[in-house]
């Protein structure tokens, strides 16, 4: 069984379109989608009714981001304690929490923090950041004795995470697995195609693929730059060239 595992889209419908144009190709039977919908992104709106759609479908899973959870409990104060740190993600979440509907939101906000599943004898455990928080990095160089940390308690033979933006995974002493299935709609990689992972598992294996897809980033980044919030063109500009991811 192949199962496909985005994360982090923050409304980029070119890539999401490129992404599933080669799911389909791969064969996935399943999908395992593990937040960070909206924020942030060129089409906010058309990329959550997307997902309002596909969680009709049985073979869909999705979990919640931090941004999900951010936009689904907006408030003035945490609106200003972002912009503190990082001004245009501060517009940016204004921004989607004014113009996303009330279905939209509620959606956001219905979305399990995290979710375990089991296929052909493997435990899986899907999260956005880490088992211990949602916004929690689990990076390329994080130390090995850090990520054994994060997993403490998990019975999850295999952890699937997003949050950072740049793919990665590691076999743990504990014969535990832990692989962040990168970004889908703002890659953080050298190269910035859109990121996802397959899972082909079967009689209590799995072998990982992270796929590298190039979609449309300049109508992408043209439609980011268009929308209606302080620092969007700046914003748009990472789609083309990453270089910080908050700011």
């Amino acid at each position: 069984m192949k199962i496909a595992v985005i994360s982090d889209i923050h409304g980029n419908m070119e890539a999401l379109n490129a992404v599933f144009s080669d799911i389909n190709e791969q064969g996935c039977e399943k999908y395992f989608v593990l937040g960070d919908y909206a924020m942030a992104g060129p089409e906010p709106n058309a990329v959550v009714d997307f997902f309002r759609e596909k969680i009709l479908d049985e073979n869909f899973y999705m979990i919640q981001g931090n941004t999900d959870m951010m936009i689904s409990n907006y408030t003035d104060s945490l609106y200003d304690e972002l912009k503190a740190k990082a001004p245009v993600m501060a517009e940016a979440f204004k921004n989607d929490f004014i113009n996303l509907s009330s279905p939209q939101i509620n959606f956001l906000q219905s979305l399990p923090a995290n979710m375990e599943l089991e296929f052909e004898g493997v435990k899986f455990l899907l999260v956005h950041g880490s088992p211990r928080k949602n916004n929690e990095d689990i990076l390329p160089n994080t130390p090995m004795a850090e990520v054994e940390k994060m997993l403490e308690g998990v019975g999850a033979d295999t952890v699937l995470c997003g949050h950072t933006h740049i793919p990665c995974g590691f076999q743990l002493p504990n014969k535990k697995t832990v692989v962040n299935a990168g970004s889908v709609g703002r890659p953080f990689t050298q190269e910035p195609k859109a990121c996802y992972l397959v899972v082909d598992v079967w009689q209590g294996r799995c072998v990982f693929e992270h796929r590298f897809i190039e979609y449309d980033k300049i109508t992408a980044s043209q439609k980011l730059a268009k929308r209606n919030f302080k620092g969007a063109e700046k914003l748009a500009k990472t789609l083309l060239n990453p270089k910080e991811r908050h700011f």
